[in-house]
C-alpha cells in the first residue's frame, strides 16, 4: 500500500533531464529516477491514494508547484493538478484490486511452508549505490533488494541464483573494460540478438570479466549460477576471459573492484582460450558439448568458487540444461 506511484511530472522530469545531460546516462526515460527521490525525500504519493481521487488531488497539489518550477527550469511543459490527477484516474481502476500489504502476504507463505521466488530485474554494476556510479539504475539491484523492496528479513533468504551471460553486455553509458570492438562484436550482438529490452538500443558487447562476476558474487551474496547463451560464443574463433584488471601499471587483487573513474582506466588482463566451431544450440546432455565449451564452464566455477547449476544453450525452452538445479 506504501509503493510509490510513477506519475507523468516524473516521466517528464526524467525526459528533460537526461536531453540536457552532457554526457548521457542512457535512462529510459520512463520516471523512475525521479520517483525514488521522491520516496528519499518522503514526498512521494502512495498506491493507496487511487483509492481516495480526493486524497490524490490534494497530495498533487501539494507537490506539484516545485515540480512545476523544475520543469520551467529545464523549458519543458507543466502541470495543472487536474490534468494528473485525470491522467492517473485512466488506469487506477485496474490497479486498485491489487493492493495488498506484500510483504505480510510474503512472511505467512514461507511460514507456511511455501517456496517463494523473488526475481529482481537488470545487473548488480547498475545497482545505485553498489554499481557503477554515475552510470546505473536508480534503485537496489543486489540479492538483498529482495528484502527491501518486500518487507522481510535476510534470514528467509535461503539461496542467491546469480544470472550471467557466458559474455558480457551493457546498453547505455558506462565504463566496459572488455568491450570486443569491430566485426567480431557486431557477429555476437547479431546471434545473440544483443538489443535493450525497453529501448531497442544496440548492447555493447565484452568478452566475460571475471573480475567483474567476482564483486557481483560478492555483493548479491550468490550462491550459484545460471550461466546463458552459451550456444552465442559459437563459430567465433579463440575467445578471451579478462582474468584480472591492470591499473596504472599495477594488476589488482581479485577482491578489489574499482569505481566507476578507475574502471574506465582499467586495462583487462586476457586470456586466450578455445573456442568452438559447431552449433550447440541443439545439444540437450552437457556430456555431449565440445571438450571446450566444458572447459569454459568448469573454468568460471573454479575462478568463482560458485557452481553454475543452470546451464543455456538456446532460447528454446528445452536448451535451459539443468546441473543439479533444484527448486
Amino acid at each position: 500500500g506504501n509503493s510509490a506511484l510513477i506519475m507523468p511530472y516524473h516521466c517528464a522530469l526524467d525526459r528533460a533531464r537526461e536531453g540536457a545531460r552532457a554526457v548521457k546516462i542512457g535512462t529510459t526515460g520512463r520516471g523512475i529516477g525521479p520517483t525514488y527521490e521522491d520516496v528519499a525525500s518522503r514526498r512521494s504519493i502512495p498506491i493507496n491514494a487511487l483509492q481516495d481521487v480526493e486524497d490524490l488531488h490534494a497530495r498533487v497539489e501539494q507537490v506539484l508547484p516545485e515540480k512545476n518550477a523544475i520543469l520551467t527550469h529545464y523549458g519543458a511543459k507543466t502541470f495543472t493538478a487536474s490534468e494528473v490527477v485525470d491522467n492517473v484516474m485512466t488506469y487506477a481502476s485496474r490497479i486498485t484490486p491489487h493492493i495488498a500489504q506484500t510483504g505480510q502476504l510474503i512472511d505467512q507463505a514461507l511460514t507456511d511452508g511455501s517456496k517463494v521466488l523473488f526475481e529482481g530485474a537488470q545487473g548488480a554494476l547498475l545497482d545505485v549505490v553498489h554499481g557503477t556510479v554515475p552510470y546505473v539504475t536508480s534503485s537496489h539491484t543486489i540479492g538483498a533488494a529482495a528484502c527491501t523492496g518486500t518487507g522481510i528479513g535476510p534470514n528467509r533468504i535461503s539461496r542467491v541464483l546469480g544470472i550471467a551471460k557466458a559474455y558480457v553486455t551493457r546498453v547505455g553509458g558506462g565504463p566496459m573494460p572488455t568491450a570486443i570492438g569491430g566485426e567480431k562484436e557486431e557477429k555476437l550482438r547479431q546471434l545473440g540478438g544483443e538489443f535493450g529490452a525497453t529501448t531497442g538500443r544496440p548492447r555493447r558487447c565484452g568478452w566475460l570479466d571475471l573480475p567483474a562476476l567476482r564483486y557481483a558474487v560478492r555483493i548479491s551474496g550468490i550462491t550459484e549460477l545460471a550461466l546463458t547463451k552459451l550456444d552465442v560464443l559459437s563459430a567465433l574463433g579463440d575467445l578471451k576471459i579478462c582474468t584480472a584488471y591492470r591499473l596504472h601499471g599495477e594488476t589488482l587483487a581479485p577482491g578489489i573492484f574499482p569505481a566507476a573513474d578507475g574502471l574506465q582506466q582499467v586495462e583487462p588482463v586476457f586470456e586466450t582460450v578455445p573456442g568452438w566451431d559447431q552449433d550447440i544450440s541443439h545439444i540437450r546432455k552437457e556430456g555431449n558439448l565440445p571438450k571446450a565449451a566444458q572447459e569454459y564452464i568448469a573454468r568460471i566455477e573454479d575462478e568463482l568458487g560458485v557452481p553454475i547449476t543452470i546451464l543455456s544453450v538456446g532460447a528454446d525452452r528445452d536448451a535451459t540444461l539443468l546441473r543439479g538445479f533444484e527448486f
